[in-house]
């Protein structure tokens, strides 16, 4: 049975590493140390560490939590949203498959999709949906959607990249976990 002590293990590592850093299958190891199975115990007194008080172990380490500004960057500043390719109209209904999905719904700051938000604020709701504005201009528009469905959070936000991952051309449109529905 091989006795694995400090310096045997740190040989391994080397040895390891010497592989990880770009030498090749047929270069020998580069040996950093080989104490022949010596105990590091002198190595570890040299350091003269001092013993932890038990209250000092068992007392949890905290961290400042970092101050960031508060108005650094204003929900205007995310201001005018546009989705190249999503225009306003008609989603084909289909059935999908990602389980673990929120639902979500896309809209945009048109009469199109005020209708659509005002038939389906309760359903929302229950879903608990989180809706992008992925066409704003002013955070006045903005802030005339939020009045229509007061309590669901309503995110200005451009969804090219998931228009095209989902297939998706037109808002206003609901996401679910089972179903793009208009």
């Amino acid at each position: 049975m091989m006795r694995r002590t400090p310096a045997r293990v740190s040989t391994l590592i080397a040895f390891a590493l010497g592989f990880g850093c770009g030498a090749g299958a047929s270069d020998a190891p580069i040996v950093v140390a080989d104490h022949g199975g010596d105990s590091a115990l002198p190595y570890y007194r040299a350091l003269n560490l001092q013993a932890r008080t038990h209250q000092e172990s068992d007392a949890p380490r905290t961290l400042p939590t970092p101050r960031f500004p508060k108005d650094r960057y204003s929900e205007a500043d995310m201001l005018p949203v546009h989705s190249a390719r999503l225009s306003v109209g008609t989603e084909k209904a289909r059935v999908i498959a990602m389980a673990g999905l929120s639902p979500f719904f896309l809209i945009g700051d048109d009469a199109t999709s005020r209708a659509w938000l005002l038939a389906r604020r309760n359903a929302l709701h229950a879903l608990h949906a989180i809706g992008f504005v992925v066409e704003v201009s002013t955070a006045t528009d903005l802030h005339a959607l939020r009045q229509l469905a007061p309590g669901l959070t309503l995110a200005p936000a451009s969804a090219d990249d998931l228009a095209q991952r989902l297939g998706i051309r037109h808002y206003p449109v609901l996401i679910t976990p089972t179903a793009i529905e208009p």
